[in-house]
């Protein structure tokens, strides 16, 4: 190997631009925003008041950050749904006003007065949720509105209530405890803010109502269209949001005990500010408790700093607005430009040199050499089919497929002339295997793994597999099941052609030829998938062995083909059996003679073979050329071959016109003949094999006789 490719492997491997896209995709850049925020304030006041950091501080600032917390979290749940509640400073100081009212006029005990004032807070946001959610006025003007009339109401109080609400001549016990006491050394409301804040964070990312208000959030009109009640989640979430101002209200009325009018003045700023700093968007759908705690660290660091600078009247406002000013800037523009950054990282070319080209001409004397064998074979169902990727047959001989529709079709033995949808599935029914209960299991592009049973039954069997540990990416969900083959004790070995990319956007992964595959076990005792192989180049057909402890499996991109040891001495080894094939292999399968035979999807050609070892031009190409435009692999001809457990080739078969059935994606012997599928074909060819067992069926070679059990 060249010191140019070298470099350029290194290059593409050590930090791969399809990563960048994935943490961008995921938000990873809107959490750390804000933590660089946090960072740079913590430098800064450190510097300019040396003592913000000490214990002492620290503990004011915990208490602050417990009440606040609460506010911004109920902001957060309001802005995710796209709204906005201004009134929270109003009823903070409402809230404030009762309790204290409750405690020193009343003397009532705490297991009155902190549901009383929770259902209060809770009632002020019933108001603001029925005005916008079921009226649907403005949420920006009514909950102004709301910010009026509430102060109002609480200046009203304060004239007439201040001394009984502030003086208490029998004081309730315990009351002092929600503002002063400590729970191993952190102040009681950090402690219940964090339990409301993680409670808030399954709520919204674990539980039903947490995906709908990110839908109503994203699109209310899509949301409405679905139909989720739009009206009612939104008029949820600022019930929430007063009751969690109530929340905040108890501990701070506890701690300083304070009926100023002041209360609650411009609280609706700093939440906002801590909201909309901390990463949540003011155009909703986009936010999350964290932000929301972050924000609210940076915000109340900062205001104390404030404090303690000494500045005048209106300054610390000012800064506040300001930075408020600046986080919605970023938020607008990051919105605005994400997925043309998106764009241009998520494609990601790598290095990829092939063995050489097996020569393939006619006279060439090569085992691959050029031949017509395939430009007899019979047709099944031309022009009624769409993309039969594979085809199998049962013990009756009847013939089944799948479709771009999303359907499993049978074709009915002898002569295959009548057909009928047998199952209605929904995604691209890709490989195909009948397990020891004849039922046939079936991999489901985009969907995952599935099986009908006898009774037509679909039953969903996996659409998930284990997170790896060290994954920067969410390898978790299936995007690509290709093919599949069942071992004798039932447990199902499927590949995963890419996690990156769906059946539609195959092309770039074969542009990025890079490990995006993955082989999967799925164990039908206890329902689990896990990832045996990963960073495999489309792998693609599976066929088990007869030693019962490995299979064959393909990779397409690589033009290899590569044995792996599920159980054994060897097990969890893999060795490449063909690793230079002419073409790109798809589905493997059994022959009646011990061997096995493989589909070539396409052929290799030199250019395309030159630009795999060019990432940069992959990339350009790609950003540059329309898609139409781009350099495809060859898909135009029909090519077979048979090859025995050590990878010698004993046959190939070709369609040189490539005119009647190019590009084969899956074969099966049966009864002496050839079912040829393909991803892009309208048809099912059958070719006769000259010679052949005109009684082996591969499903009662594997399984026995069905009347046998």
């Amino acid at each position: 190997m060249s010191a140019s490719e070298t470099i350029t492997r290194w290059r593409y491997r050590l930090i791969p631009d399809h990563v960048v896209g994935e943490i961008l995709s995921k938000n990873w850049i809107d959490n750390a925003i804000p933590i660089i925020f946090l960072g740079i304030a913590v430098a800064i006041f450190s510097v300019i008041l040396p003592g913000i950091l000490s214990p002492g501080s620290l503990a004011i600032l915990a208490r602050v950050l417990g009440e606040y917390l609460f506010i911004a979290i109920g902001m957060t749940l309001v802005l995710k749904a796209g709204g906005i509640d201004l009134s929270v400073g109003s009823n903070f100081a409402l809230c404030n006003f009762g309790a204290l009212y409750l405690v020193n006029a009343l003397g009532l005990p705490l297991v009155v007065v902190i549901p009383a004032i929770l259902l209060l807070g809770g009632l002020v946001g019933a108001v603001n949720g029925f005005l916008v959610g079921y009226l649907r006025l403005r949420a920006f003007l009514t909950t102004l509105v709301t910010l009026i009339l509430v102060r109002a109401i609480v200046e009203l109080l304060s004239l007439k209530y201040s001394l009984a609400a502030a003086y208490s001549a029998t004081p309730v016990p315990a009351w002092d405890f929600l503002g002063a006491a400590n729970i191993l050394n952190v102040p009681f409301s950090l402690v219940v803010a964090a339990v409301a804040a993680v409670a808030t964070h399954i709520l919204m990312t674990r539980l039903r109502f947490g995906w709908h208000l990110s839908a109503v959030g994203g699109s209310r009109r899509s949301a409405y269209n679905i139909g989720l009640p739009v009206k009612r989640i939104v008029a949820q979430t600022y019930i929430f949001s007063g009751v969690f101002t109530a929340a905040g209200s108890l501990f701070y009325a506890s701690r300083l005990g304070s009926t100023s009018g002041t209360v609650g003045v411009g609280l609706e700023i700093i939440i906002l500010t801590a909201a909309v700093l901390g990463g949540n968007s003011l155009g909703g759908g986009r936010g999350s408790v964290a932000k929301a705690v972050i924000g609210t660290m940076i915000v109340v660091l900062v205001s104390n700093a404030l404090i303690r600078m000494g500045l005048r009247t209106g300054a610390s406002e000012l800064v506040l607005g300001t930075i408020m000013l600046v986080a919605v800037a970023i938020d607008v523009k990051w919105m605005k430009n994400r997925l043309k950054v998106l764009n241009k990282a998520y494609v990601s070319p790598t290095y990829l040199a092939l063995p050489p080209n097996p020569e393939t001409r006619e006279g060439s004397g090569s085992v691959y050499e050029v031949n017509n064998k395939l430009g007899d074979a019979d047709v099944i169902g031309k022009g009624e089919l769409d993309g039969p990727e594979d085809v199998i047959l049962d013990e009756d001989d009847n013939l089944y497929c799948g479709s771009r529709h999303g359907d499993v079709v049978r074709f009915f033995a002898p002569d295959y002339t009548r057909h009928e949808v047998y199952a209605h599935i929904g995604g691209h029914p890709l490989g195909m295997a009948f397990n020891r209960d004849h039922e046939l299991v079936v991999c489901v592009g985009g969907m995952g793994l599935y099986k009908i049973t006898r009774e037509r039954e679909v039953v969903k069997l996996s659409d998930e597999t284990n997170r790896s540990l060290l994954s920067v990416i969410d390898d978790s969900r299936m995007r690509l099941a290709d093919d599949l083959d069942i071992a004798p004790d039932g447990r199902i070995f499927f590949s995963e052609a890419t996690i990156r990319y769906n059946t539609s956007e195959w092309m770039l992964d074969a542009i990025e030829a890079r490990g995006n595959g993955r082989l999967i076990c799925y164990d039908p005792r206890d329902g689990s998938s896990r990832t045996l192989l990963s960073n495999l180049k489309f792998p693609n057909g599976i066929c088990m062995t007869d030693d019962g402890e490995s299979f064959l499996f393909a990779q397409t991109w690589d033009c290899s083909i590569s044995r792996y040891w599920y159980d054994g001495p060897k097990k969890g080894q893999w060795e490449k059996v063909i690793p230079d094939l002419p073409g790109y292999p798809d589905n493997i399968n059994r022959a009646s003679d011990g061997h096995f035979w493989c589909g070539l999807v396409g052929m290799r050609s030199p250019t395309f073979d030159l630009a795999l070892q060019m990432p940069q031009y992959r990339k350009r190409m790609v950003y540059r050329v329309a898609a139409d435009e781009w350099m495809y692999p060859n898909m135009n001809f029909g090519c077979l071959i048979k090859f025995d457990i050590d990878g010698n080739i004993l046959e190939v078969l070709w369609d040189r016109e490539g005119a009647k059935h190019p590009s084969l994606t899956s074969i099966r012997e049966h009864k002496g003949k050839l079912y040829l599928g393909g991803l892009f074909n309208d048809r099912i060819g059958v070719y006769d094999i000259p010679g052949a067992d005109p009684n082996w069926t591969g499903i009662k070679h594997y399984w026995g006789d069905k009347k046998d059990g």
